[in-house]
């Protein structure tokens, strides 16, 4: 089988539980309502959700996020893989593709021969998703995560606990985009539209994929957060807090009480999802003097006794250089 309908991706990907989220067939819905065409294609025991967007001239970008699909936790040397490249191959020159981007679920492990298991991909300087971030183990007990926190995180959880403040789960989506929205004013950032947050909440919430927490002050709110889980795996994707009554350190809570809630649901790890793309040793030693970007937010997230790890990739397959060229212009003029 290759391309393959989305009754038949949903069959597929069933037999998966921990494949990434972004390649749930909810995740392909959401994004179809937003300028993406879901594709599906699987081969053997090899699948993949993939993204195309349409530009002038009927041409497209392609994407792959967190995946291929697969049993392997690298697909260096496996079986039907050969079968699945030549089936992308085709698709994508069907579909007159510049390039295709793979972004897979796979983390670097310091070998090279690990980070590149495909053929006629190149390395790419442009990323769609954070390829860094922080996850946290959740098998050890509360007591045992709590302990591996930094002090001053610990500290804060207990704080805001002291100081009253409540974590409750939200059932609709206008209070965290309220948030979410000040947020954006504030720090200058860009966010989608009210109507992606509710299409991604309602496409999730109802299987139980997606949770809404919003912390509060005496019924003031003070700070949401959107995750979202599959399988073993927990994902904190979009968060927001208000500028009242900071001291109480509500965004410390409201992520203590999702990690609980995420280990009651089975899950063994909760990525908090997005730092910046340096080593750790950069990372220690400038992230008390930089803010810009995902400088901000790494001195929060370090907080919280995670360990810091990177996708393999960004790789491209190019189809049209010479356009691929131009795409690459436009990259480095945003960065």
């Amino acid at each position: 089988m290759s391309s393959c309908t989305l009754q038949e991706w949903k069959s597929f990907i069933e037999k998966y539980p921990d494949a990434h989220v972004l390649q749930s067939s909810a995740w392909g819905e959401l994004k179809s309502n937003f300028g993406w065409e879901p594709n599906w294609l699987i081969c053997g025991e090899i699948g993949a959700q993939i993204l195309f967007q349409a530009l002038p001239l009927g041409f497209h970008i392609g994407y792959i996020p967190r995946g291929p699909v697969s049993t392997s936790t690298t697909q260096v040397g496996l079986k039907d893989w050969d079968d699945f490249q030549q089936e992308l191959i085709d698709l994508c020159r069907l579909k007159k593709t510049i390039f295709l981007k793979v972004e897979p679920d796979l983390w670097e492990r310091g070998k090279e021969e690990d980070c590149i298991p495909y053929s006629d991909f190149q390395t790419s300087i442009h990323s769609i998703q954070p390829p860094r971030s922080i996850v946290v183990s959740l098998r050890e007990s509360e007591a045992e995560i709590l302990a591996r926190m930094k002090s001053k995180t610990r500290y804060n959880i207990r704080l805001a606990q002291k100081k009253d403040v409540t974590v409750r789960m939200l059932d609709q989506i206008e209070p965290f985009y309220k948030l979410l929205k000040n947020t954006a004013d504030r720090s200058e950032f860009g966010i989608h539209t009210l109507a992606y947050y509710r299409a991604a909440f309602d496409l999730f919430s109802a299987s139980g994929e997606c949770k809404l927490f919003l912390a509060e002050y005496q019924g003031e709110p003070l700070a949401s957060i959107m995750v979202f889980v599959r399988g073993n795996r927990c994902w904190y994707f979009y968060g927001a807090s208000s500028n009242e009554h900071r001291d109480r350190m509500p965004t410390y809570l409201i992520q203590w009480e999702a990690m609980c809630w995420a280990k009651s649901q089975g899950c063994l790890t909760y990525d908090l999802w997005g730092v910046p793309d340096e080593n750790e040793t950069t990372l220690e030693n400038h992230f008390l003097e930089r803010q810009e970007g995902l400088w901000g937010v790494y001195r929060f997230k370090r907080g919280f006794g995670g360990e810091l790890k990177r996708t393999c990739g960004p790789w491209d397959m190019v189809f049209y250089p010479g356009l691929y060229s131009l795409y690459l212009l436009r990259s480095r003029i945003r960065n």
